[in-house]
């Protein structure tokens, strides 16, 4: 061939190569396949759309293209199918009188074309299949360790990961609700993907960034956006918040309870600044004396505690410390802490005495940083007596001795509040609680013996008998001596006497004992109490009255019963006729003479005959008219 030939064949064919490549008008141009999507795990439904299907069905090859290979993996010959040896081997079946191929249990290794490919090779029909699996919940993990906001490039904030997913899902970053896109040397997102050997991916992003001061308290998450035949959908983490270390600004006091402060409050102090970490402080307070600032001693915290809180502890604070990022020396302003106190309530006079009948004035003081109000108390009953530093009280009683109380608070701090005790002593002699009583016991038993005084001066007590006595003071001007004895024949006879004296006289209480046998299971150790304060001057004895009520009892019943026999023989002398009844007062019951010097009855009476029911004898005495006897025993016979 020349050289002329060689020329017109190799423009031939880049004429031919043109034309194919510009798809010239008039040849065949492959379909796009048809989409199915399916998820992983469930069955794909695998439609042959040949033309002519049903009579073209009876003749076709199943592929699978993958990586460009094509496989044969399902024939189909007179309608019956038959799976190829491989990877879809007992996967594959027929459905539709043929027409469909069904695929279960898909993987995503079955995300590719398939082809159905009838007897005549011109004949092809595509299919894409698409495989979709969701994505496990993603997890987050912050950089526990920090970042500085002085870092010059953007450091890690926190990781997320997104498991067994497919494909793999597109993961966005927020903060504080608003997405984080990449930017040039301050934000910077990694991520990287991994196939496991299922198929299915795990995703890995990494969020740096350089933070600010307003980044201490940002939200971060991460969310996962993903696909199934359903739709797009999405999954977030978690918010985490990164730990960021700025340096301190300002530096300030905290005193804790707010408000106004009083002596016995729990108060803790501490100081506090604006950078992250809290840097080292130490608590300095202005000597009163000095006026140097000295350091206060502080827990492990750094937290002065002052417990109880005292009015030595007022006085000025302030806080030192270092920054250690920056090496800056920080300190507070001065703070004056002011604790409230009530000290030093006096009572003058301190140990008052008084005649009975005379008056006495005790005023009462104390010392405080606000204004005081003054109350007093009686100390028995807790009565409010007087307001104001004076107490008067006049002609006074022997009862009005005892515990005075004044109370000294502050209106304007709520508990904040002192007291003092006073004693006021009336002269007089030995006032006894009980002047007599009475006491049930039982022979050969312990017994203790209780005697109350009061007087002033404050009395002695002595006892008539013998036994172990042991003094107790209720009162500066009262004492109760209790005397523990055995209940012997002679006790029961002579009894016991407490003898109370003093410099002014004398008093007694008598003790009298009672032996009852009918109580004797009920008393094996019998104590007396000490009973309420009496007047000493009068008498008062306390006597129990169960067997007198019990004796009233009985005799009322022996008198009924005495009254209803006598009236029974009456009536039955009289049924027998032997009772002659006269209108004198008194009448002689006819008895047999060997008994009738045994039994006489006398009837009297203070009423008119005409009142009285008289008794008809047996002699056959007359009777005066309007004296006949009534049918039965008249009611008078009966009286007493």
């Amino acid at each position: 061939m020349g050289r002329s030939g060689l020329i017109c064949a190799f423009l031939l064919a880049v004429c031919c190569c043109s034309r194919r490549a510009a798809g010239v008008p008039g040849e065949a141009e492959q379909p796009e396949p048809e989409l199915v999507e399916v998820e992983v795990g469930h069955t794909a439904l695998l439609k042959c759309g040949l033309s002519h299907a049903q009579g073209n069905l009876s003749h076709v090859d199943w592929f699978s293209v993958h990586k460009e290979k094509r496989m044969l993996i399902f024939r189909v010959r007179q309608g019956q199918g038959q799976s190829e040896p491989g990877e879809y081997h007992n996967r594959l079946s027929l459905q539709d009188k043929g027409t469909t191929l069904v695929l279960t249990g898909v993987t995503p290794h079955d995300d590719r074309i398939f082809t159905c490919q009838g007897k005549r090779r011109a004949q092809e029909h595509r299919i894409r299949l698409r495989v979709y699996k969701a994505p496990e919940e993603p997890s987050i993990q912050v950089n526990t360790l920090g970042i500085s906001v002085n870092s010059e490039e953007p450091v890690e904030v926190a990781t997320c990961v997104g498991r067994n997913g497919y494909p793999v899902p597109q993961v966005t970053w927020y903060k504080n609700g608003q997405s984080l896109k990449e930017e040039k040397n301050r934000v910077h997102i990694q991520s990287s993907q991994t196939e496991e050997s299922n198929g299915l991916f795990t995703l890995r992003s990494v969020l740096q960034a350089q933070v600010s001061k307003e980044d201490k308290d940002a939200q971060f998450y991460c969310e996962l956006s993903y696909r199934l035949p359903s739709g797009n959908h999405m999954k977030e983490s978690k918010e985490v918040t990164v730990p960021v270390f700025y340096p301190a600004e300002r530096v300030w006091l905290e005193v804790e309870p707010e408000g106004m402060l009083k002596e016995g409050d729990r108060v803790e102090i501490r100081c506090l600044a604006d950078g992250n970490p809290q840097p080292p402080f130490s608590i300095i307070k202005q000597n009163l004396h000095t006026r140097e600032m000295e350091e206060e001693r502080t827990d492990d915290n750094g937290v002065l505690v002052l417990d109880p809180a005292q009015k030595e502890h007022s006085g000025r604070y302030e806080c030192q410390g270092l920054d250690l990022e920056t090496t800056t020396s920080l300190q507070s302003d001065q703070q004056e802490l002011v604790v409230n106190y009530v000290s030093d309530v006096r009572v003058s006079p301190a140990a008052p005495e008084s005649q009975e009948g005379s008056s006495l004035i005790l005023n009462c003081e104390a010392e405080s940083n606000q204004d005081l109000q003054f109350q007093w108390l009686r100390e028995k009953t807790g009565k409010l007596l007087a307001k104001g530093q004076a107490l008067q009280l006049h002609n006074l009683k022997r009862e009005e001795g005892g515990g005075y109380r004044c109370l000294a608070s502050v209106p304007s701090v709520p508990g904040l509040n002192r007291s003092q005790l006073v004693n006021v002593a009336i002269f007089g002699p030995p006032w006894m609680a009980l002047r007599e009583k009475k006491m049930w016991v039982k022979e050969n038993s312990v017994l203790n013996l209780s005697c109350e005084a009061s007087g002033h001066p404050r009395p002695s007590i002595v006892w008539s008998i013998q036994g172990t006595a042991n003094e107790q003071d209720q009162e500066p001007q009262s004492v109760l001596s209790v005397l523990n004895v055995l209940v012997t024949p002679e006790l029961l006879e002579t009894g016991a006497e407490c003898v109370a004296s003093n410099s002014l006289g004398r008093n007694t209480t008598i003790i009298f004992l009672e032996l009852d046998s009918n109580r004797t299971s009920n008393l094996s150790t019998s104590t007396v109490s000490p009973p309420a304060r009496a007047n000493g001057t009068s008498t008062e004895k306390k006597l129990t009255e169960p067997e007198s009520k019990g004796v009233v009892i009985v005799a009322v019943t022996v008198c009924v019963l005495v009254l209803a026999l006598l009236g029974a023989v009456l009536y039955f002398f009289y049924k027998k006729g032997k009772l002659p009844c006269g209108r004198s007062g008194k009448q002689e019951i006819t008895l047999p003479p060997s008994r009738k010097s045994e039994f006489v009855v006398e009837v009297k009476s203070d009423k008119l005959p005409e009142e009285m029911g008289l008794l008809q004898g047996s002699s056959g005495d007359k009777r005066a008219p309007g004296d006949q006897l009534p049918p039965r025993l008249p009611n008078t016979t009966h009286r007493r």
